[in-house]
């Protein structure tokens, strides 16, 4: 885990996630939920937020693209939370901070924080992200963006936590059962449908 001090975003778990809860990606526009955030957001102590599943941790959570090929990481030891170390992932994102603002405003700071690129993609919503069969996961809702790099050059820009590069459908498939679990989730929602 990062900071243990640190104030992250949270929202109370029956808000987005009632009942139940569900497992995978529920495709939406997600205007609902940045609302719901708004609301009834606030933040508490990492460390807190971390042993307490009745709170969901926010995270945007984006999947860059490039046309058909997927911006694939692999989280080196170097990383914040051991629970991720060595799997790979697609998905760029993290917590929100109080000086964030909003979930657009952190998905935008991760994305300079993560990704080394003289662009800002569209972030275009894809849905909510749960998944309570996890330690992780029962305390973050993932709000999943995609953007598409057109061709335009990304890098990892913290290279002391992650490496990767762009890598074709078929190889994210033949890593599939080594990706975390967000980002098998995403991956299957978004093979579902053609790539582009």
């Amino acid at each position: 885990m990062g900071n243990p001090d640190e104030q992250v975003l949270v929202l109370p778990r029956q808000a987005l996630v009632p009942g139940e809860g569900w497992l995978g990606i529920r495709k939406t526009d997600l205007a609902d939920a940045l609302a719901l955030v708004a609301s009834h957001g606030r933040f508490m102590r990492r460390a807190d937020a971390e042993e307490d599943p009745s709170f969901k941790q926010v995270i945007p959570y984006l999947v860059l693209r490039d046309g058909g090929r997927w911006f694939l990481m692999r989280r080196t030891s170097g990383g914040g939370d051991a629970r991720l170390h060595n799997l790979w992932s697609i998905g760029v994102g993290g917590h929100l901070n109080p000086g964030d603002g909003d979930v657009h405003g952190g998905l935008r700071r991760e994305w300079r924080e993560e990704v080394a690129a003289d662009f800002v993609p569209d972030f275009e919503p894809l849905g909510l992200l749960n998944d309570d069969t996890t330690a992780v996961g029962q305390v973050h809702i993932g709000l999943v963006f995609t953007a598409d790099a057109a061709g335009r050059h990304a890098a990892i820009r913290e290279t002391d936590k992650l490496e990767g590069s762009f890598a074709a459908t078929e190889r994210v498939a033949e890593l599939r059962d080594s990706l975390e679990t967000w980002s098998r989730l995403a991956f299957d929602a978004l093979t579902e449908r053609p790539l582009e």
